[in-house]
């Protein structure tokens, strides 16, 4: 008798997907995208397969996979899984239609040939973040399998944080120490420094990539700690207590601005004892930092007050004339995407690269993409507010993450580095994934 209902419990199952054996190894969606965030945190950006140049980075092998893996999913279903309104994937695709828009038009008129090449990469670039955008929207379908891929990212914020940490205490890089069979070197390693103290940037390319990384992943480290409950409370807290203690270390505007960011929305969106408790948190931890290391603060203050002579901000404030100079050339559709090249001038401003590249079209449809997303995890909070606490907070931490991520490419041309956007792509699609009912 106790032998017959397994049977039975197996013959009204649905056989959709086979279970797994106690101790296997599953592999899916998740375990595909998690794979590719080791690759885009752990291997330093300077890293790329040889003989693929500037388009050889692994985690972009990866994410052009992913699209090629989407397709593949969409094409083999038994049913249209991949059919019915969705807002995210809607938007992505008018903005990359945009893209391949200004692309034909770019080349079919005389163009520099040192052009043609960067033009290419930045599309192949493009692909591979919708690829992972894609996947991770259609693909994830279980709520548990989510909630693994989050504490996965929360984990890779956190390690990044303490890599961060130990670059600032001691002075080292440590990932200029790592080699790997078929990567190759594309630049030096460098450690910076701001007002005598070093700048960390774990394994970006830049400091200021780096500081906005951690800042876009400390929502998901909040949320982690909040709301993984089934973990231990040391284990969980782990990783938003080593982004909270790296951020002031950073040394790096964008950084901060991507923490004030990340913090407000979730204070806003949080119910009052959750909120009371961060507010005390990060009142203690401002007073501790400052006891601890005092002339920090003034570094900030300086970053801030200062700003009028600091030469970043004057260069990026300096690009707005010769901007709008090429902007009135192709307002609408711009002179193609990556075609303007740094040797031509560095903007430091995304948006503003955006402008002068894809014009104001494609400017516009990817600011949709941002909207379309809030939109999306506006709706699910609405949905979840009385019957799932975790999804609820869920979208409010992809919520922040995602603002963060949009709101910090006004500090610097995040489409020439990797880490960033692929992050921010990744992001979205796991918020797209959370209108899956699972």
């Amino acid at each position: 008798m106790t032998q017959a209902r397994p049977v039975a419990v197996q013959r009204h199952a649905a056989p959709a997907r086979p279970l797994l054996r106690r101790g296997a190894v599953r592999f899916d969606v998740v375990t595909w995208l998690s794979i590719y965030l080791l690759l885009l945190f752990a291997i330093p950006s300077k890293l790329v397969i040889g003989p693929l140049g500037s388009a050889g980075a692994p985690s972009m092998v990866v994410g052009l996979a992913s699209l090629l893996l989407w397709v593949l999913m969409g094409v083999g279903a038994a049913r249209p899984t991949l059919s019915g309104p969705r807002l995210i994937r809607v938007s992505l695709s008018v903005f990359l239609f945009s893209v391949g828009v200004t692309y034909v038009l770019a080349m079919s008129r005389p163009v520099v040939s040192n052009e043609v090449s960067p033009a290419d990469v930045a599309i192949l670039a493009l692909l591979a973040w919708s690829g992972v955008l894609l996947l991770a929207h259609d693909g994830i379908t279980s709520a548990a399998r989510r909630d693994q891929l989050v504490w996965r990212l929360a984990l890779a914020g956190g390690a990044l944080a303490v890599l961060g940490l130990a670059q600032f205490a001691f002075g080292e890089l440590f990932v200029d120490r790592l080699t790997l069979p078929g990567l190759t070197l594309t630049s030096p390693y460098e450690l910076g420094q701001r007002n005598g103290l070093f700048r960390p940037q774990g394994t970006a390319t830049h400091p200021i990539e780096y500081g906005v990384l951690v800042t876009m992943l400390l929502p998901l480290t909040l949320h982690v700690g909040f709301e993984h409950t089934e973990r231990r409370a040391v284990v969980r807290w782990a990783p938003a207590a080593a982004a909270l203690v790296l951020v002031p270390a950073t040394g790096s505007r964008s950084a901060y601005v991507g923490a004030a960011v990340a913090l407000i929305v979730m204070l806003v969106g949080w119910r009052g004892a959750r909120r009371r408790v961060m507010l005390g948190v990060t009142a203690v931890g401002a007073v501790a930092g400052i006891v601890v290391a005092p002339n920090m603060l003034s570094s900030i203050l300086g970053l801030f007050t200062g700003a009028s002579e600091d030469p970043s901000v004057t260069s990026r404030t300096g690009s707005f004339e010769l901007a709008g100079e090429f902007i009135a050339r192709d307002p609408l559709f711009g002179r193609g995407l990556g075609t303007f090249l740094p040797t031509y001038r560095i903007f430091d401003n995304q948006y503003l690269l955006l402008l002068v590249t894809v014009g104001l079209v494609g400017t516009v449809l990817f600011l949709g993409i941002c909207v379309a997303t809030v939109r999306v995890l506006v709706r699910v909070r609405k949905r979840s507010a009385d019957t799932d606490a975790r999804t609820y907070d869920l979208a409010l931490a992809l919520m922040a993450a995602v603002l963060v991520g949009f709101v910090s490419l006004f500090f610097f041309d995040a489409f020439a580095f990797p880490m960033t956007m692929g992050a921010l792509f990744l992001l979205v699609g796991v918020a797209g994934s959370l209108r899956t009912r699972a």
